[in-house]
């Protein structure tokens, strides 16, 4: 969390891209829990492999820096490739933007991206979940406004593991067993769990702060906007702490844990500024949280 990814294009003065160098490539966790991902545009590979294949383009020129924010010394090495080539007249130029909040008030909306301006496609979310009350945490529904969406949203998901292209709190059963929460990598879509808890005694038992991240790359499936966009969504789980609670029934319940983002997207230059960073304190990941 202390490196902190900046890519200026051509000759603007304020970063395009401002991440965190873990969460951009949805391996927000910290220093051993990077999961493996296997996906169309991000690979994790045994820990200390952080690739993208996202597209690039500029016309005049880029800068990408690394800042450290820390007291300790940062060893990197880096590769970039790029191609020198015509670029077409209409095509965007990439951005991601980090956000978070430590623990979101319940019944309060997180917001993943607010105040673009102008034409382009989103195309990717990356979401930490750190999860504080006992059983199901994943039911909120993501909400894509755009171009002039007030009190109705153009695109309502059903909920935060349906929009991972997950299900029933990722968790797999099997022979009648109780369930397990299983990670998954694929093209597109990807889940994991860094401390997986055990179902009997753990998941729905107060104390056991769990931790999650999911990806969605919209690279088939890219969302559209011509004059703004804002994407949200909500913390919800269900009341009750039970092993049905978990099979969707029951009642909503906000919740307030902690929700760290990425918001990937293209656009026509010039973009609206970033909310500024919070300090390297703020952002310090701590052990998490677990019943003495």
């Amino acid at each position: 969390r202390s490196a902190i990814l900046r890519i200026y294009w051509d000759d603007e003065a304020t970063p395009s891209v401002e991440v965190p160098v873990g969460d951009f490539f949805a391996s927000g966790w910290g220093k051993g829990k990077e999961p493996v991902i296997d996906s169309s545009v991000m690979a994790v590979n045994t820990g200390s492999g952080f690739n993208s294949f996202w597209q690039m383009p500029f016309r005049k020129k880029f800068r990408m820096t690394m800042e450290n924010r820390s007291g300790k010394p940062l060893t990197i090495y880096y590769q970039v490739d790029y191609a020198l080539t015509d670029v077409p007249a209409n095509a965007g130029y990439f951005h991601a933007q980090f956000r978070m909040a430590d623990r979101l008030k319940a019944k309060d909306v997180y917001t993943i991206l607010d105040g673009v301006k102008g034409h382009g496609q989103y195309v990717g979310t990356y979401l930490g979940h750190g999860a504080f009350s006992p059983g199901w945490w994943g039911e909120g529904e993501i909400k894509f406004y755009i171009d002039g969406d007030t009190d109705f949203p153009t695109i309502n998901g059903t909920g935060e593991e349906d929009y991972f292209l997950g299900s029933y709190g990722y968790a797999k059963r099997e022979n009648g067993g109780m369930p397990k929460e299983t990670n998954y990598s694929s093209a597109y879509a990807g889940f994991y769990v860094t401390e997986p808890v055990d179902f009997a005694t753990q998941y729905f038992k107060a104390g056991y702060e769990r931790r999650y991240a999911q990806y969605r790359w919209h690279v088939m499936d890219a969302v559209r906007f011509t004059d703004d966009l804002k994407v949200t969504i909500q913390s919800l789980g269900w009341e009750g702490a039970s092993l049905a609670k978990i099979l969707g029934e029951g009642t909503y319940k906000p919740l307030d844990d902690y929700l760290a983002s990425v918001a990937y997207w293209y656009q026509a230059e010039p973009h609206a500024a970033f909310p500024a960073l919070p300090d390297d304190a703020a952002m310090t990941l701590k052990p998490p949280a677990r019943p003495q």
